[in-house]
């Protein structure tokens, strides 16, 4: 199996063409769509080129949509469908069957029926795939971003430095931060109980050492009301209301540390109408928002945030936004516990 630099652009096969029956089109889209995510799933645990050799039928499929192709002694793939680190490719599995599985939701919705929206009217399966894929985001901040902070590694190498993991779901990002920084204590919060019986079922399975520096409770960021308590806040801005957002972000500053860092999650600005569209209607069907990169830094700018950054995790992946309270970037001494 190879992957050449040059296919490292649109798929091989070119667009796909919806023809005289887009419905049907977009109907095998789903399929085709289903064909990747089994495959790299598969692909977590096995060699990619024995995975595709192992069934070639949906192997056609991939292949009709251009991201797989026979070479003369072995396939040529697309570089999105080739595995990265295992990690990663398990957080970027657990995403796309969470979307799958939220677009099969949103096919069966009746209006007349459904009294709950939001991420309360997900599976457990939703909240679990959506809640693990978060893990590669959480090695993106502790990886990439907080050594480019300046200051935010070494405050969070410090005994008694505190986390706060906004939205936690089922805590995979929280316990990916207390991994990363072993001296961190990472404190999960959501509006949803059912998410975090899940993050408390899923922490046990952790090691303990690294579960012991991790709290969760039910709490809205919009009425947070620490003051100078947190030196490092990672907010996931796409998954809250528009009201609650803008209600929160300027509680979540005043919860920094002078000097410490509050970091967004936001959703980049795809590039087609479809994409776009369907990023709209997917974020506030959710129960969030449609701010895009642009707009998040505008909001933490608003309220007082210092020195806006910005880091792209993944390709169509989510763009991080980091911005700083004022203060000094020398973390001030040990803290008494507050509670």
């Amino acid at each position: 199996m190879s992957v050449p630099p040059e296919l490292d652009g649109p798929a091989m096969g070119g667009v796909l063409p919806l023809g005289e029956d887009p419905v049907a089109t977009l109907e095998a889209a789903v399929w085709a769509m289903a064909a990747v995510v089994s495959t790299q799933r598969q692909a977590l645990s096995e060699p990619l080129e024995d995975v595709l050799r192992a069934d070639p039928r949906r192997t056609a499929v991939l292949e009709s949509v251009g991201l797989v192709r026979r070479g003369v002694d072995e396939y040529v793939v697309h570089p999105s469908l080739a595995p990265a680190d295992t990690p990663t490719a398990r957080s970027a599995v657990e995403a796309k069957l969470s979307s799958l599985r939220q677009a099969v939701s949103a096919a069966a919705f009746d209006a007349a029926a459904d009294t709950e929206s939001g991420w309360g009217a997900q599976s457990d399966e939703v909240l679990l795939s959506q809640g693990r894929a978060s893990a590669a985001t959480g090695r993106a901040l502790a990886g990439k971003v907080v050594p480019q902070l300046p200051g935010c590694a070494e405050r969070l190498r410090a005994e008694g430095s505190r986390v706060l993991d906004v939205g936690t779901g089922v805590g995979a990002l929280a316990v990916v931060l207390a991994e990363s920084f072993s001296t961190a204590q990472v404190e999960g919060i959501d509006v949803l109980e059912r998410a975090l019986g899940l993050a408390r079922t899923e922490l046990s399975a952790a090691d303990p050492a690294v579960a012991a520096r991790v709290s969760l409770r039910r709490e809205n960021a919009a009425e947070m009301s620490r003051k100078d308590h947190y030196d490092l806040v990672w907010l996931p801005a796409p998954f809250l209301p528009e009201e609650e957002l803008r209600a929160a972000l300027p509680r979540l500053a005043a919860a920094l540390v002078p000097g410490a860092w509050l970091v967004a999650g936001t959703n980049p600005a795809a590039d087609d109408a479809l994409r776009r569209s369907v990023g709209r209607w997917t974020a506030v069907r959710g129960g969030g928002n449609s701010f895009d990169t642009t707009r998040m830094s505008e909001e933490l700018a608003a309220v007082g945030l210092e020195e806006t950054r910005t880091f792209p995790t993944v390709p169509g992946g989510p763009v991080l936004v980091a911005a700083r309270r004022p203060g000094s970037s020398e973390r001030p001494a040990l803290r008494e516990a507050d509670g």
